[in-house]
């Protein structure tokens, strides 16, 4: 039997088709437009990431008995607002995570309706990208379209109503709302009067792997059935195989994550993490970081002029590591995780006219991780023991930068054999839900494979650790000085 998993990106919409062992056959991507309304603002059709997938589908199963697809899952783009109405067709474009339009609603969430209400409410406060403060904007902007609303949903789950006719969402994509009582997993009857929604509204909760449905006639998928699937972070820490008490992954990507799994719920008292419910059927905490690998490729190609990331990093020394007497705060867009402060800028600190670019080039990619260790110092002191991470990501390709971050945390970082971020994670979840694994648990041991580790060297951690505790003096001595740039 063969089985499909979606990746609904920001970008694009990917498809991976992997006979029942995991193992991926063929791939086929399409790539659909965003849209900015104004600054600041991000949208989509909904209307293009199914004509994408639908598209996709088509050249991935060229050639194929379309019969033999057993299990159908989808990961996508968490926080986007979908808004149906009673004929189930879309109002709005969707209004998508990296959109800012919300900075009044999240300020009446955060200090009118209060963090420590939002807290107990959903383990959550309010962050712009979230979808909580989008149906506020929407009533309060858009009030005609407000009253339309039949159905609200996210992204990914739009794409399985179109396969499927249900409404459907999973806890972990849901949890990216505002919406959910993470801990007793069920809406929140306070969020939803808060928003002036119903249940009615919202769609039916399900385990990421449990089966929504099948998929209809017309979509000449015959046997296919498809699982709940979950927002990308999930489905990738899924492909990551990145379960259990304490696991950990790590994404270097444009924006950076990290994902590290629980046995049971906690949230840390400032809520400088996000207190989420995963896949597996239970939680993870999550840093997120606005600018990672980004940051790099900003200072790279529009500062130096150099797209060649590696001939900028060859003339950085082993010597050099812990040594450097350069910092740079990598909030190039502000931060949400843990510092939540979306006044925050880059800064080097310590440039003299000794420094040259070797130094500044290092200080990057230094800053970056530091920053990435602040989650997880967080994340340490609600007793969770990370010994290890699997590391995935553009910035992963750099073993320089695999180095640094293995030392700054002192932890081992593996590298995955074949990284194929959510789509292979709604791959897993579709073999677990279909019954080709007895668990999600044991079809992602028996897929996720690492091709190397890094170990960190005692002495390099020592000197980071040293560094690292400076770096954590400069956002507290800056941060009113942000805020009176504004």
């Amino acid at each position: 039997m063969l089985y499909l998993g979606i990746d609904l990106g920001t970008s694009s919409v990917k498809l991976l088709l992997t006979d029942e062992k995991g193992s991926i056959l063929k791939t086929a991507v399409r790539e659909y437009p965003l849209i900015f309304p104004r600054d600041g603002w991000s949208e989509q059709h909904p209307s293009d990431w199914w004509e994408g997938t639908l598209s996709a589908l088509d050249e991935i199963t060229k050639g194929i008995d379309r019969s033999l697809i057993r299990g159908i899952g989808v990961a996508g783009q968490m926080h986007g607002l979908v808004i149906l109405d009673e004929n189930d067709e879309v109002i709005r474009p969707a209004i998508l995570w990296n959109d800012g339009r919300t900075e009044k609603e999240v300020d009446y969430l955060n200090n009118t309706v209060g963090r420590d209400v939002l807290s107990e409410c959903t383990a959550n406060i309010a962050f712009a990208g979230f979808t909580a403060p989008k149906i506020l904007w929407l009533k309060n902007n858009e009030p005609e379209n407000f009253r339309r609303i039949k159905k609200i949903m996210l992204p990914k789950d739009y794409i399985n109503y179109r396969l499927t006719g249900v409404h459907a969402t999973d806890y972990s994509d849901a949890s990216g709302m505002l919406l959910l009582d993470v801990k007793n997993r069920c809406w929140s009857e306070k969020m939803l009067d808060i928003c002036d929604i119903t249940k009615d509204m919202m769609p039916r909760l399900f385990e990421s792997s449990d089966i929504i449905g099948k998929v209809k006639d017309e979509l000449c998928l015959p046997s296919a059935e498809v699982v709940a699937g979950a927002g990308d972070n999930a489905a990738a820490a899924i492909g990551t195989g990145t379960l259990g008490n304490g696991r950990c992954n790590i994404s270097l990507g444009t924006s950076g994550t990290v994902f590290i799994s629980s046995d049971s719920f906690s949230v840390d008292s400032f809520n400088s993490l996000h207190s989420f419910c995963h896949a597996d059927g239970k939680y993870h905490l999550m840093g997120c970081m606005l600018s990672a690998a980004s940051c790099n490729k900003w200072f790279s190609e529009e500062i130096l002029r150099e797209n060649d990331f590696s001939l900028l990093q060859k003339d950085i020394t082993d010597s050099m590591l812990g040594n450097n007497n350069i910092y740079f705060l990598p909030y190039l867009m502000g931060e949400r995780s843990p510092i939540n402060d979306t006044d925050a800028r880059g800064v080097f600190i310590g440039l003299s006219l000794d420094t040259k670019r070797e130094d500044t080039v290092l200080a990057v990619l230094e800053g970056v991780s530091f920053a990435i260790r602040d989650s997880f110092e967080v994340a340490k002191s609600l007793g969770l023991d990370i010994k290890e991470s699997c590391l995935v990501g553009g910035g992963a390709k750099s073993p320089l930068w695999r180095k640094i971050l293995a030392n700054i945390l002192g932890i081992r970082l593996n590298i995955l054999k074949t990284e194929q971020g959510p789509g292979l994670g709604a791959v897993i979840l579709a073999l677990a839900g279909t019954g080709e694994y007895s668990s999600v648990n044991e079809a992602a041991s028996a897929i996720a494979e690492i091709s190397e580790s890094i170990i960190p060297d005692k002495e390099l951690t020592a000197l980071y650790e040293e560094k690292y505790q400076k770096y954590r003096q400069i956002y507290p001595a800056l941060k009113d000085v942000f805020r009176n740039l504004r």
